[in-house]
C-alpha cells in the first residue's frame, strides 16, 4: 500500500472508552464516609485528603476489572493505618510519604486511617493495561503482583508530576490524562505485571497520511478535549502503539504538542490583532487568562504581555525610516 495514501480508519475498532477525570476531595470529622467507595469504570486520579482520619473500614469497587494503585503524600504511624486484600489483614508498618500500594480491584481492597492523612489512587482499568501490553510485545497478562508500602521511584515521581494539576481551574485537558495514564500502564505492566514476553514493538513512526490527519486533528482541538483514542483511530492505530509512534515522528507527544502549538497560535494572534489577552488565552485553548499566561511564561520565558510589547517595539523599530 502507498504510505502516502490515506485508508479509511477501521469502523470496527472500539469506540472511545468513557473520559478520565481528576478530582480532589477534602473530609472532616463532620464529612460522611460511605462504607462502600465505588470508583468509575475509566481511568481516573483521585486526591483523598483527610484531617480526622476514617470513623470504619472503606472498601473500594470498581465497575470494570482494573487495578487500584495508591500513593501515601504523607506520613501515618503504624497504628494508624490498616489494609485488606480479600477481606485478609495485610502486615503494614509506618507510612512514608510517596510510598505505593498496587491492589487488583477484583480482591475488593479495603483500608483504614486512624489518625489525618492525605492520598492519591490511581483507578487504572485492565483493557487500558493490556491494550499497553499488546503494543509493547507481552503476552496476555493474567495476574499483577501485590504490592503493599512498596517503594516505587516511579509511580513516586509520576505522583509528584501529576500533584500541581490536582484542584486547579486549569485541569489537565482529557488528551493529557490519556498520555499519564500510557506512561502509568507501561510501568505497571513491567513492574507488576506477570508477563510473557513474545514479539517486540514496532519502532517505526507514523506513515505520512497519519503525520498530516494527527495533526489537523489536534490543529482542530486545540483546547484539549479530544480523546488520543479518538486520533489513534483516526489513524487505524491502537492508542499506544499511536501515542508511541506519534512520539517518534515529532518528537514529543501529542500533549506536548498541543501546548506548544497553543502558545504559537497565541503569538499569532498577539502579533496580528488587537484582541484582549483574556480573549487571545480563550481562542488558543486556555482555560483562563492565568493558565495561559503561566504556561506561556514557563515556555517563552516572559509573560504574554511583555512578548507583546517587546514585539510591537521590535516591529516599530524595523519600520521606521531611515534619515
Amino acid at each position: 500500500m502507498d504510505k502516502n495514501a490515506s485508508p479509511k480508519a477501521d469502523k470496527t475498532l472500539q469506540a472511545s472508552p468513557e473520559a478520565p477525570f481528576t478530582t480532589f476531595i477534602q473530609l472532616d470529622g463532620r464529612s460522611t464516609v460511605p462504607s462502600q467507595f465505588r470508583v468509575p469504570g475509566t481511568f481516573t486520579i483521585t486526591r483523598l485528603q483527610s484531617s480526622a482520619g476514617l470513623p470504619h473500614r472503606i472498601t473500594k469497587l470498581s465497575p470494570v476489572p482494573a487495578l487500584l494503585v495508591s500513593v501515601s503524600l504523607k506520613s501515618l504511624a503504624s497504628s494508624s493505618y490498616q489494609v485488606w486484600t480479600a477481606d485478609k489483614l495485610m502486615a503494614t508498618s509506618i507510612v512514608h510519604p510517596f510510598r505505593s500500594n498496587v491492589i487488583d480491584f477484583d480482591s475488593q481492597p479495603g483500608c483504614w486511617a486512624g489518625s489525618a492523612f492525605d492520598y492519591l489512587h490511581y483507578s487504572v482499568p485492565r483493557q487500558g493495561l493490556d491494550d499497553v501490553a499488546e503494543d509493547l510485545g507481552f503476552g496476555c497478562i493474567n495476574d499483577y503482583r501485590l504490592a503493599v508500602l512498596e517503594d516505587d521511584l516511579v509511580v513516586a515521581q509520576i505522583t509528584k508530576s501529576i500533584l500541581p494539576f490536582l484542584g486547579r481551574s486549569d485541569r489537565l485537558s482529557v488528551l493529557a490524562l490519556d498520555q499519564f495514564s500510557l506512561i502509568l500502564g507501561a510501568h505497571l505492566i513491567q513492574q507488576y505485571g506477570v508477563l510473557q514476553k513474545t514479539a517486540g514493538p514496532s519502532r517505526g513512526g507514523l506513515a505520512p497520511w497519519q503525520k498530516r490527519r494527527a495533526a489537523e486533528l489536534l490543529h482542530e482541538n486545540l483546547h484539549g478535549r479530544i480523546r488520543l483514542s479518538d486520533v489513534a483511530r483516526e489513524c487505524g492505530l491502537s492508542v499506544s502503539h499511536f501515542a508511541r509512534s506519534f512520539k517518534t515522528s515529532f518528537g514529543i507527544s501529542t500533549h506536548q504538542w498541543l501546548i506548544q502549538h497553543r502558545i504559537d497560535r497565541a503569538k499569532q494572534l498577539m502579533s496580528q490583532t488587537t484582541m484582549s489577552l483574556i480573549d487571545i488565552a480563550i481562542q488558543s485553548g486556555f482555560n483562563d487568562q492565568p493558565a495561559f499566561t503561566r504556561t506561556f511564561h514557563q515556555l517563552v520565558g516572559v509573560s504574554p504581555g511583555t512578548w507583546r510589547r517587546q514585539y510591537v517595539t521590535r516591529h516599530s523599530q524595523a519600520e521606521r525610516p531611515i534619515s
